[in-house]
């Protein structure tokens, strides 16, 4: 589903990745660790085609991404699901419409996304909170609403970036609860993290990162940096 080879990113004489290389098959579980600076951002940026590799080739579900075309960005992007730390969510919409709107933009018909949101919502636990605005939300209900956005399209693969980095430990497990719930369901799950319980705890596949590079893949692994 995910595969990176040999890849390589520099900016000037900056080196973010050095040669990395790694296979993620379809419904697994992973978290990406390692300190501040190791690369799990770039990697995270090149995944969304947000910047390209200088070296190396990407293939997500067995497409090579480095070659896509500006007009093919969009809708390659519409497959992946991304949730942030800082959430993301438009403040003069409520969690219903934030999530719809998610689907607005790709034209989806109102009689679709009327049928879609709920469920989400559901899955997520907001169905009672729908009406409510971002500024009314805890940081538990705000990252539920950007998991919720990201999963309206049915993407086969969510990327997690520190999803739980502003979160207390209560809040933390609701979010990591609902990210193995959603792997359960068939979707591949990446997470980059620098919660070490978390990782511990969920027993999962861990890519360790140092200076751009992968210092440890384990299969049942615990965080090492």
């Amino acid at each position: 589903m995910i595969e990176l080879r040999n890849v390589t990113k520099t900016y000037e004489n900056i080196v973010a990745l050095d040669n990395v290389s790694f296979i993620i098959d379809k419904g697994q579980f992973v978290s990406l660790v390692g300190p501040s600076g190791a690369g799990k951002s770039t990697l995270i940026r090149l995944l969304l085609c947000e910047e390209k590799p200088t070296e190396g080739k990407i293939y997500i579900a067995g497409r090579d991404i480095t070659t896509l075309k500006p007009r093919e960005m969009p809708y390659y992007r519409r497959k992946i699901g991304v949730i942030f730390q800082d959430y993301k969510l438009l403040p003069q919409k409520n969690v219903y419409e934030n999530v719809a709107f998610a689907l607005e933009v790709c034209e989806i018909a109102d009689s679709e996304i009327k049928e879609r949101v709920p469920k989400i919502l559901d899955l997520v636990g907001l169905t009672s909170r729908k009406n409510n605005y971002p500024d009314e939300l805890s940081g538990g209900e705000k990252q539920r609403v950007a998991i919720a956005r990201a999963l309206v399209h049915s993407p086969k693969i969510l990327i997690a970036d520190e999803p739980t980095g502003n979160l207390d430990p209560g809040n933390t497990w609701e979010i990591i609860e609902i990210l193995q719930r959603v792997n359960m369901a068939g979707t591949l799950v990446l997470l980059a993290t620098h919660n070490k319980d978390v990782v511990d705890k969920l027993m999962k596949r861990v890519i360790s990162m140092k200076k751009g590079r992968i210092t440890n893949d384990q299969k049942v692994g615990k965080y090492l940096i």
